[in-house]
């Protein structure tokens, strides 16, 4: 194991070299003051810092804070590579050095378009989010693998007509930028997707014409392709999904065989590759998130009580939500350190954000955030790097 306290140090200065480098445009160099060579910083075999073993050298870099990590991407290839990969969120929580950021889909009150917006732990804001490629969508689906968002297929408008995109973008959180994966088989919006053991699922939702879909497909990330798989029985759409213990969980919406909103739960066994069913889900749901082992709903009729899901035992529980005031407000979720937050969608500057802790004892769950996004949340998600 590599000595924390030296390698730490061994960072900090290695983070003023290249830091001082990209404001003064010239090549970082290193700790004895010589320049790196022209080798090193364009050959991605070569060694991560000269003269140390990659595993200690690697461990140094996982110790740089997280804000810096675009300026470390440009330095050479073999950085850029290293902090690409799944190894280097590995070594980061190995050294205890994983941040949690929350990057949160606004819209404005005007209604001028979607934003992303990225916040830290302590509610401050944090770097600019890059413009998305491609032409601007709704109904997309959003997951987070190995570190990066995955922004996947939806429609756009065009001609005043809904285009569905098979389309799939990947948003790279450590060195802020945007990168085109492989497309789906099925081009698709408002359907259900989530990581499951490394691998994105993606079920249902309308296609071409706006048919209903029954198909699913998953993404391998070590492949960069899509793979179609199993069926569902019946087209559903409007749904989402959440994956516990290897397997995927396809909740809400609705399917031809239902009149009205689905109950039903299609469960997805990722090492069988078979479905199943459960009878006792939600619908209508207007937020969701996974924290632990455990699913938070809210549903359309009933905002103000949290459905919690336990994958364990496959039991639901209401919690009431402490609100007061005008029974329509709703929210939307994000997650930070273990705990649940409720993101008012009222516009109303006096309402404030929500906090609930599942871990806190019998009657201290509720607290309140000082995080609130600027502008009505959409959806949100937790990346830790």
């Amino acid at each position: 194991m590599p000595n924390f306290v030296s390698g730490k140090k061994r960072a900090t200065e290695l983070n003023m070299c290249f830091s001082n480098a990209l404001e003064q445009g010239t090549p970082p160099r290193s700790k004895g003051g010589s320049c790196l060579t022209p080798k090193f910083v364009d050959g991605i075999h070569s060694p991560v810092l000269p003269g140390l073993p990659d595993d200690v050298a690697m461990y140094c870099l996982a110790l740089v804070p997280r804000t810096n990590f675009p300026a470390m991407g440009v330095v050479c290839k073999r950085w850029r590579s290293f902090i690409q990969s799944k190894e280097f969120i590995r070594v980061r929580k190995l050294a205890g050095m994983l941040e949690e950021w929350l990057y949160v889909l606004t819209v404005d009150s005007q209604g001028n378009g979607s934003h992303w917006k990225v916040i830290d732990c302590l509610g401050q804001k944090q770097n600019e989010f890059p413009t998305m490629p491609g032409c601007e969508k709704v109904g997309f689906g959003v997951v987070v693998l190995n570190g990066k968002l995955l922004i996947i297929a939806g429609y756009a408008m065009i001609d005043g007509n809904r285009s569905p995109s098979a389309d799939v973008y990947q948003y790279d959180s450590c060195l802020n930028s945007w990168s085109k994966l492989a497309d789906m088989n099925v081009a698709r919006y408002d359907f259900a997707c989530a990581e499951v053991n490394g691998m994105v699922y993606a079920v249902g939702g309308y296609g071409m014409d706006g048919e209903s879909l029954s198909c699913a497909e998953v993404y391998d990330p070590d492949a960069d392709k899509w793979t179609v798989i199993e069926s569902l029985r019946r087209p559903r759409w409007g749904c989402f999904a959440c994956g516990f213990e290897g397997k995927l969980y396809v909740m809400g919406g609705r399917s031809s065989f239902t009149i009205g909103n689905s109950r039903f739960v299609d469960v997805y066994n990722t090492e069988r590759h078979t479905w199943c069913e459960m009878k006792n889900g939600c619908v209508m749901v207007t937020a969701h998130a996974v924290v632990g082992k455990k699913l938070f709903c809210i549903e359309w009729k009933n905002q103000r009580k949290l459905a919690i899901f336990d994958s364990e035992d496959h039991s639901w529980k209401m919690v009431p939500v402490p609100v007061t005031g005008s029974s329509s407000i709703r929210f939307q979720f994000g997650i930070l350190d273990g705990k649940l937050l409720l993101f008012s969608l009222q516009e109303d500057p006096g309402y404030i954000t929500l906090l609930y802790d599942p871990n806190a004892p019998p009657g201290s769950e509720w607290q309140t955030s000082v995080i609130k996004p600027s502008g009505s949340c959409m959806c949100s998600v937790t990346i830790k790097a």
